[in-house]
């Protein structure tokens, strides 16, 4: 199975950025095709929501990436997949992408059946240029993306409620780029962000979904929990 996007993905690979001013450039030229004007799945939809994460192992040089698929409404796991591959670009903040997703496209290749909806454990527009992994996966595949990562990078944000559920703009100066959202009572709040095709409103709303019992998303934990797995048996 081979995802699609907006873009030529194959093209893309072929010209996969090897320094930081290209992957720069890559980012400027392809934010573009992220489309902002969707309003996703909705919440209680009947389909599939995958969580995509990556492990490293840097003194080898390998990357092991993760696509596990969930049933919207029971949060089972229904499909899951793995790839590993060299590890194709240095460390740089805001860069990270370069890294992680030609492994990560192979992972989702690997999945039975293409997913309604991908939630990444990064960021999307709250990214310095706008263009976080999520919108970058998602440009790539055509495919709903969501990012939720685990701090607010360096973006500024209130304290939400203590409750679960409560919310908090994720700003850039005077620009909402995300939301810091309780996922549970008394925890930290994670950082959602828009990637492609799916609005700020739902994409919170699917965070605190699959956030049932704990701060991240299932699809996070059980993506995790497997790319950790496939480095260690690589």
């Amino acid at each position: 199975m081979t995802i699609n996007g907006t873009v030529s993905r194959d093209d893309e690979l072929r010209n996969w950025p090897a320094d930081e001013a290209a992957a720069r450039a890559a980012q400027d030229r392809l934010r573009r095709h992220v489309v902002l004007d969707e309003p996703g799945p909705a919440p209680d939809f009947d389909g599939t929501v995958a969580g995509v994460d990556v492990a490293y192992d840097d003194e080898r040089g390998v990357v092991a990436a993760a696509a596990v698929t969930l049933d919207a409404r029971t949060l089972r796991v229904v499909d899951e997949a793995t790839a590993v591959g060299p590890v194709s670009f240095p460390y740089v903040p805001g860069l990270l992408a370069f890294r992680e997703i030609p492994t990560v496209l192979d992972a989702l290749d690997g999945l039975a059946r293409v997913p309604d909806l991908v939630v990444c454990d990064g960021y999307g527009l709250a990214h310095p240029r706008r263009f976080g992994l999520a919108c970058h996966l998602g440009v790539l595949t055509g495919l709903p993306v969501i990012g939720v990562a685990k701090n607010p990078f360096t973006f500024t944000y209130e304290a939400p409620g203590p409750e679960r559920g409560a919310t908090s703009a994720l700003r850039d100066g005077g620009e909402e780029v995300g939301r810091a959202l309780r996922t549970q009572p008394g925890v930290k709040p994670v950082f959602v962000s828009v990637g492609h095709r799916v609005g700020l409103d739902r994409a919170c709303a699917h965070t605190l979904r699959l956030a049932a019992s704990y701060r991240q998303p299932e699809t996070t934990r059980a993506a995790d929990a497997l790319c950790r797995r496939a480095l260690a048996e690589a």
